[in-house]
């Protein structure tokens, strides 16, 4: 199949010329002002447009402007009789391919249309042999050969290349932010910004601010402009950690960026277009929070789109030896330890924990132990003394009894919260204080909330 050239120029001559010497090679079309032009685009979009700098009233520039911002533009090359270097770099700095001056070189011409349309296809080549590996590899950072972290990988590889919204749902410590950044890695806009936001972390008025920018003056504090997420984000993707926070005006403003794709930056009048793939993340049960009509509905549907649920690890425990080795070799590097193995003691004590945090307790035990080891093997008494008391291997038979006792009965009440400590501490009729300082005292780490 022919390539397409569409070459634009209010002189009839020179258009006709022009196709006579390219149509042998190329499929050609013509137009003799901005117009025309743009109608040939949208009924039929072209590889390369040729087109004069002058043509008649309308200038070629502007004409070359709008056709760059179109999704996937052909190549711009411009022509003109009043070349100079000036009018060249100003071309190629808004975004044409090259520049020639009339009369044109026939030779000089074909050239350059032929390189430049060589380019291109290379570039679509490579662009769609990069698709076709983001959608077989494991997404980035995310470990798991068990069936349910199978289907996990798989919803991702299908839903990536989408612009579909993602809601992600699970237990804290499960890997929403690294799920949300495999969907972006394998995702077209992975060549664009991945923003994240904690929306619990900001009361508001701050979250509005953050996420959708403010003008100057816009209230007490805002000395200048800033730009926020949704802007920071552009052609890229957003991720909402903790959307379940959010208050119910910040919802509304949400749910308009999804469904008319503008926003207005707090105090400002300028309409914002906004081109973010939004992905979000809760550990809240948010079809319940519907229920309760602390979330709103519409926003919900509009975020659950594509529903991702990741599991909790107890779920999926032949993944803990997978995850703990890539934990070892990621925490000696980080501190700058050697690399070293678990005793067949310490896997089976990490085998048979319940991991109420999750994921992110598994890699601050694993942490925990590379730090404090000093064998050439890391054992049981390396872990964090909440996994050796519930092993069993806490010196002092009679401390051991009832530290056992203790350490057992906050696990359980924190698995059943879903880690949520106010929640564990209410359930075993203590103050959150005096949890926290059994927490401390147990050596269980801070990634529970």
């Amino acid at each position: 199949m022919k390539q397409t050239i569409l070459i634009v120029d209010d002189e009839k001559n020179t258009r006709d010329g022009l196709r006579a010497v390219l149509e042998e090679r190329f499929d050609v079309s013509l137009a003799a002002d901005e117009a025309g032009a743009l109608a040939l685009m949208e009924a039929d979009p072209p590889d390369l447009v040729l087109t004069d700098l002058k043509i008649g009233a309308d200038n070629g520039m502007d004409l070359m402007k709008k056709i760059l911002k179109r999704s996937d533009p052909p190549i711009c090359i411009m022509m003109t009789a009043y070349g100079s270097v000036d009018t060249a770099v100003e071309a190629m700095k808004q975004g044409a391919y090259d520049f020639v001056t009339k009369p044109v070189n026939i030779d000089r011409l074909e050239m350059l249309i032929r390189r430049a349309l060589r380019e291109r296809t290379m570039q679509a080549e490579n662009l769609e042999l990069r698709q076709e590996v983001r959608k077989t590899r494991t997404p980035d950072r995310m470990i798991g050969r068990s069936p349910v972290m199978e289907r996990v990988f798989e919803t991702i590889r299908q839903v990536a290349p989408s612009k579909a919204t993602v809601l992600i749902q699970g237990e804290s410590g499960t890997g929403k932010e690294v799920a949300a950044q495999a969907i972006h890695a394998l995702s077209n806009r992975a060549e664009k910004p991945f923003v994240a936001v904690h929306c619990a972390s900001l009361s508001p008025q701050l979250l509005e601010s953050e996420l959708f920018g403010h003008e100057k003056g816009a209230f007490t504090g805002a000395g200048e402009r800033r730009i926020g997420r949704f802007e920071q984000a552009a052609g890229g993707t957003l991720f909402l950690d903790e959307i379940g926070e959010i208050d119910p005006t910040v919802q509304v403003k949400i749910l308009r960026v999804l469904g008319e794709k503008s926003f207005e930056r707090v105090g400002g009048n300028q309409t914002l277009n906004s081109d973010v793939r939004l992905i979000a993340a809760t550990n809240k049960d948010l079809a319940a929070m519907v229920s309760d009509g602390t979330f709103r509905e519409d926003l919900f549907f509009r975020l659950n789109v594509v529903p991702l649920m990741m599991p909790p690890l107890r779920s999926h425990p032949e993944d803990i030896p997978l995850l703990t080795s890539a934990f070892l070799k990621e925490m000696a590097k980080e501190h700058d330890k050697p690399e070293r193995l678990f005793t067949p003691e310490a896997i089976a004590a990490l085998e048979t924990h319940t991991w109420p945090g999750n994921i992110r307790e598994l890699r601050a035990a694993v942490e925990h132990a590379v730090v404090l080891g000093n064998g050439s093997e890391l054992k049981l008494g390396d872990l964090p003394s909440s996994l050796r008391i519930l092993a069993g291997s806490a010196p002092g038979e009679n401390e051991m009894n009832l530290a056992r006792i203790e350490a057992t009965t906050i696990h359980k009440a924190l698995e059943e919260c879903a880690g949520n400590r106010t929640m564990a501490a209410k359930k075993l009729g203590i103050s959150r204080r005096t949890l926290h300082r059994h927490l401390a005292q147990f050596g269980i780490t801070k990634s529970l909330k």
